[in-house]
């Protein structure tokens, strides 16, 4: 039986006369990351992270690691939509690890992942924070291939994702969803809808005038998403049938949180396709 790739990827960012410059990168397939570039100034490292196995399998484990070194900022996001094949009856787990130093900043954006149907996947996220240091980070999630008239009916998907400020919890959230007709339908699963989506900012208090925003930034039904203030950020959630409509709707957030906390518009990277 196939053992499945076991990729890894190592990234550190740091400052260097006021250019967040990427001076370290390993990897070994099927992860790879693009040459850095910079669309909106020498400030923020823009990196795309490449799959180039074009999907994921069961028995595959992909590792990770990024380090931002004081006062970088860096902004990271995917080359394409991630997909999770049906499994071979072994599990595919996914780790990444960040540590964001004092005055440091990242935006860690990827594409949307797609789970088939027959999925065993799990994904693990764990944050560290310095004081002064700040995280923004996204997860968009489509169970089957909707499009084909796939639900998302067997098989399982875990995320588990943590973010700590020098031993204590900022945000920590364990998600499991066993597939099944019933799960796939209850009010208390994916109440018939293919897409679940959370966006977080983390590492400084937001006011209640962001809150309000954000929540006004929604246009579609009122059930269909949520946002609440945490101890030390922002969360919003999602649940809904498009990805081009919660993806618009972050991406107003995003450029809401970086007006307010750095009064530097959104930056939309050049490969995604909205």
């Amino acid at each position: 039986m196939n053992a499945g790739w076991h990729g890894q990827l190592n990234l550190v960012y740091a400052q260097r006369g006021g250019t967040t410059q990427l001076i370290h990168s390993q990897h070994q397939a099927p992860l790879k990351v693009q040459r850095p570039f910079y669309p909106e100034g020498e400030e923020v490292c823009h990196s795309v992270i490449l799959h180039t196995a074009g999907g994921v399998v069961g028995g595959d484990r992909l590792s990770i690691d990024l380090r931002l070194e004081d006062n970088a900022r860096s902004l990271i996001t995917t080359a394409a939509a991630g997909k999770i094949y049906r499994s071979n009856g072994l599990q595919a787990r996914q780790n990444i690890e960040i540590q964001v130093n004092t005055g440091a900043g990242v935006e860690w954006l990827p594409q949307e992942t797609i789970i088939f149907d027959g999925a065993i996947y799990r994904q693990d996220l764990r944050v560290e924070l310095a004081l002064g240091a700040t995280w923004l980070g996204w997860e968009i999630t489509r169970f089957g291939r909707s499009a084909r008239g796939e639900r998302f009916c067997s098989g399982e998907w875990r995320s588990h994702t943590e973010i700590w400020q020098q031993g204590h919890p900022l945000w920590i959230e364990r998600l499991w969803l066993p597939a099944s007709e019933e799960i796939f339908n209850s009010p208390h699963g994916l109440a018939g809808q293919p897409v679940v989506a959370s966006l977080a900012w983390v590492g400084q208090s937001v006011s209640s005038e962001i809150v309000e925003k954000a929540r006004n930034l929604w246009q579609g039904q009122p059930h269909q998403a949520g946002v609440t203030r945490l101890p030390l950020g922002l969360l919003c959630r999602y649940r809904g049938s498009s990805t081009a409509q919660v993806r618009k709707w972050f991406t107003d957030i995003w450029h809401l949180l970086r007006l307010s906390f750095s009064e530097r518009p959104a930056c939309i990277p050049r490969v995604w396709q909205i």
